[in-house]
Formats: structure tokens, sequence, C-alpha cells
């Protein structure tokens, strides 16, 4: 249904998956399964629970202490049209969106396609960590990424120059 999400779950405050204060979707679902990762149980697609959008924007705008939002999982790019919709309802635009994924944006610029919104769900994020979890390249130092070969990228910039422009916060 379009007016539901797959989550594997909601973290309602979080100061570890993004700049300032956070409310964090999970999205079930990846097709990376990435050895080591951080939240293996998101990776099948038959788990997780289907969660009204309408009831994740209205926590989200209950919240006046939110910087943002970050999409993570999961893979939140086999929900791009959905996680859209989901931001398009958020009425403080004031906030940020961060977007974990296992692709690179290179990948998912090379693969945007009307049908599966990637490109649209780009133009709704600020920051994308990009790049699958590699444990050979796990650094705890790192802010907000696993391993060093993931990169924070500013969407807004790179979209505009038609390059990577890389960001630290």
């Amino acid at each position: 249904m379009e007016d539901e999400i797959k989550i594997a779950g909601l973290v309602e405050e979080s100061i570890v998956d993004g700049p300032g204060i956070r409310f964090v979707i999970f999205t079930q679902g990846c097709p990376h399964n990435c050895y080591g990762c951080h939240n293996p149980q998101t990776h099948d697609m038959s788990l997780g629970k289907c969660e009204k959008i309408d009831k994740i924007v209205e926590k989200i705008d209950s919240n006046p202490l939110l910087k943002g939002i970050t999409l993570s999982g999961g893979e939140p790019f086999l929900q791009s049209k959905k996680l859209v919709n989901l931001i398009s309802k958020i009425n403080n635009k004031n906030l940020d969106v961060v977007t974990y994924t296992g692709f690179t944006y290179e990948e998912l610029i090379e693969k945007a396609s009307e049908d599966n919104g990637y490109l649209e769900l780009l133009k709704n994020t600020d920051y994308l960590v990009d790049g699958r979890f590699e444990i050979d390249k796990k650094d705890e130092n790192l802010l907000f990424r696993g391993s060093s070969n993931q990169r924070i990228i500013d969407v807004k910039k790179s979209l505009l120059n038609n390059k990577v422009i890389i960001c630290d916060f």
C-alpha cells in the first residue's frame, strides 16, 4: 500500500545517526548483506512491519527538538517513492534529511529511473552516507559512518555541480 512503509523500527530521538537530535526510520529489506553489518536483522524483506506513513509523520511533527530525520535500514532506496511521500508530508521544512545507503552515489544516479524513484529520493536528501560497509575498513573513529570507504555527500551541491561534493559535519 502506498500509504505504508515497511520498517524494522523507529528511534524517535537519536544523536548517533547524523547531526543533532534525529528521528530515525530503519527500513526493512536490504540486498547488500554486508558482512559485519550493524543491522543484519533489517535485511530480510519478509520481516519487519508495515507502518502508516501518516503515523510516522505525526510523531516527527510532534517533536520540536528534532534537527532532522535519518533514513537508514535496511536499504532506504528500496522504498524510495514511499520515503519521498513521507518527507513531503512533514510540516517542519527546516528538518534536514540524512539517508544511509549501501549503493554509491554514482550507482544511484546511473540506475535512477521513473520506476524506482532514486533521483526523487536523492533530491529530497540533504546528506547521503553511501557505500557498502566493509569490515576490513571498519573505523570506530569515523563520524556517522562504519567504514572508511563510506562517504558523507552533500547531495544538493552534488546534483547542482554534477559531481560528488564530500562534506563533513
